[in-house]
């Protein structure tokens, strides 16, 4: 039941690709819980998006969507800089959808779209307070033990901006995905007593049962033997040419199943098209992967991959094959490596060399069943329900 005051909360995300869109529907009913309407407010580009046509279709109250056209920007002055055309777009978002409501807060499930331009900017909700989510910030990575690229000049730059930003007017809370940013705040001093609180925010996966595998193999027409699964948005990224690469090289008897479970791009597209086929024949479902289907995957699986390139930043797969209890290989670099660290979750791969994955793939095969971790992990808080609680804390 909506609150006496019937306020409302907007929840401002242009783009519905990757987790961004499920951030939104949760964030939603996070506020619709503690008696909030809310309104997402997105890009016409999303209408048809599944998000975006069930929340037509139900014409609920306390949940509406808003589209709202984003500028037209020119290349010249400050518009070259993307921090800036993203800052005048959710000002320009805000501004319709704000119009005849009343607003309690604003909430900003990818903050790191104009972040950096708001010592510059201010606020783009004038007065009216708020919440943003950051998933990219990675400055402070080398001082707290993370393996990521070392640019201190970039580094240093950006935390003295991230140092302003966040005492920016208005700025209730600044949530992340990144335990160890909170850990930085605190250990360098600079969670400013005028700034905004900075908090973690466990990156969520659904509070869901895993299913039979059997059975679950069978809805997918997956067969027998071991299978490893790559899920997500398939790109190079993935570390997935080193992957196949790696498994074309085991022996017949010894080689598991590959199972590519989402969008692939063009060139992963090309790559798979021009590649030697594995034996057995890998598994693709070059599409959105419905929840249905997620579930079936990760209960059907041996073992998730998380050998990415060039990623830095959390990754909700890893919360997911946390939450079924599947091993996975990992990288060692960024906050995947920072997580797996001490081999609990899996086995860590320092290089991407055909040895080194296959190595990875002898020890989880040996070892599978894997072994529970020994105590209570960082991960346990990645829930749904806790994501919900966090956010409706970030308010107060």
């Amino acid at each position: 039941m909506a609150n006496d005051t019937l306020d409302t909360v907007l929840i401002v995300e242009p783009n519905f690709t990757g987790h961004r869109w499920r951030y939104a529907e949760w964030a939603a009913a996070a506020y619709m819980e503690a008696g909030y309407r809310c309104v997402i407010v997105t890009d016409p580009a999303n209408a048809a998006h599944s998000l975006a046509v069930r929340i037509a279709q139900e014409n609920r109250p306390e949940l509406q969507i808003q589209f709202v056209e984003p500028l037209v920007h020119g290349r010249s002055g400050f518009a070259k800089v993307s921090y800036v055309r993203f800052f005048r777009d959710f000002k320009h978002a805000f501004d319709a959808a704000s119009r005849n409501r009343n607003i309690a807060l604003v909430v900003v499930p990818y903050v790191d779209y104009f972040f950096y331009s708001l010592p510059f900017t201010g606020s783009p909700f004038g007065v009216t307070p708020w919440v943003g989510i950051t998933m990219r910030a990675n400055f402070h990575h080398a001082k707290v033990g993370v393996k990521a690229p070392r640019e201190p000049l970039v580094n240093a730059i950006k935390a003295q901006l991230f140092q302003r930003a966040i005492r920016t007017p208005g700025l209730k809370t600044l949530l992340t995905i990144d335990p160890t940013l909170t850990e930085w705040c605190a250990r360098a001093g600079h969670q400013a007593a005028r700034g905004a609180a900075v908090q973690y925010l466990a990156d969520p996966f659904p509070d869901a049962k895993a299913a039979e595998p059997l059975a679950a193999r069978q809805r997918l027409g997956l067969g027998t033997g071991k299978h490893v699964l790559v899920y997500g948005a398939i790109t190079e990224r993935k570390g997935i040419q080193e992957l196949v690469a790696a498994l074309a090289k085991r022996g017949a008897a010894d080689q598991p199943t590959l199972v590519v479970a989402g969008a692939q791009d063009d060139e992963i597209r090309a790559f798979f098209a021009s590649a030697d086929a594995l034996s057995p024949p890998a598994v693709f479902m070059d599409r959105f992967i419905t929840a249905e289907e997620e579930l079936d995957l990760f209960s059907a699986c041996d073992v998730v991959w998380l050998g990415y390139k060039g990623h830095y930043g959390m990754s909700g797969v890893l919360v997911q094959a946390y939450r079924f209890g599947k091993p996975v290989v990992a990288t060692a670099d960024g906050l995947i490596g920072w997580f797996c660290r001490t081999g609990e979750l899996g086995p860590v791969v320092e290089e991407l060399s055909v040895e080194s994955i296959n190595r990875a793939f002898d020890k989880v095969f040996e070892e599978h069943p894997a072994a529970a971790p020994a105590g209570p992990h960082l991960l346990e808080r990645n829930t749904l329900s806790h994501f919900k609680q966090t956010l409706r804390q970030a308010m107060i």
